[in-house]
């Protein structure tokens, strides 16, 4: 695995170069900024970048999307002290491949990249759980925008008894006629249940109804019935 390094602490980069290599990577270069981060990626082409969140001039959430848009077959890991949730979820979004802090041992380093290499999203263990929660906060919030018509036309206690009774029939394909005739109604009282039907669950006309009734679960598909 060829490694590129960047970060603005010449201490640090010294001796993350000489660990990786002792661990059996081969690290093409090292870079104290963001900029000189993307000349280098262009010019070496590593595998992996390990890169610095917080630097001067381009820092690395910059960095990484100049890299991930013109070089996304590299891979960016941030390897950072921050550990603040807008540098987290800022960086994953603009293309890096997983997040570490600086606090790790050199032995889960080591398996947080050869994870890396099987296809793995590196990640630091305590940042875990707060991807998962963004993600099922995201998805939640997602299932909420794409379905607001069925919960707020949901059947419930909106619908009395004999209306749901009502809607069942006419969604399975009965004219009012038949629907009044099957509950020993009249053909007037089917009309006027539906137009409670219609006002209760806020849709217009007939063929709302039925294609709610359908998608809600209340009837199945007529492809369906035996």
């Amino acid at each position: 695995m060829r490694v590129l390094l960047v970060d603005d602490h010449g201490l640090f980069l010294e001796g993350l170069q000489n660990l990786l290599r002792a661990g059996g990577y081969e690290v093409v270069g090292a870079a104290h900024d963001g900029l000189e981060a993307l000349q280098l990626a262009r010019e070496l082409h590593p595998d992996v970048i390990l890169m610095d969140v917080r630097m001067p001039d381009c820092d690395g959430l910059c960095a990484t999307r100049l890299i991930q848009a013109e070089l996304p077959e590299i891979k960016i890991v941030m390897l950072t002290t921050s550990g603040e949730d807008a540098d987290l979820f800022e960086a994953l979004k603009s293309g890096a491949s997983g997040y570490l802090l600086k606090n790790l041992q050199p032995d889960e380093l080591f398996d947080y990249l050869d994870g890396l290499a099987r296809g793995e999203a590196p990640l630091s263990r305590q940042l875990s759980a707060r991807v998962l929660h963004e993600f099922n906060r995201q998805a939640a919030a997602l299932e909420e925008r794409e379905a607001p018509g069925l919960r707020a036309a949901s059947p419930g206690p909106e619908l009395t008894a004999r209306q749901r009774e009502i809607l069942e029939l006419v969604a399975s394909g009965l004219t009012y006629k038949e629907v009044g005739a099957a509950l020993c109604i009249s053909e007037s009282t089917v009309k006027y249940h539906m137009g409670q039907i219609l006002e209760r669950l806020h849709l217009k006309n007939r063929e709302e109804v039925v294609a709610y009734a359908l998608q809600s679960g209340l009837v199945r598909s007529r492809g369906s019935q035996s």
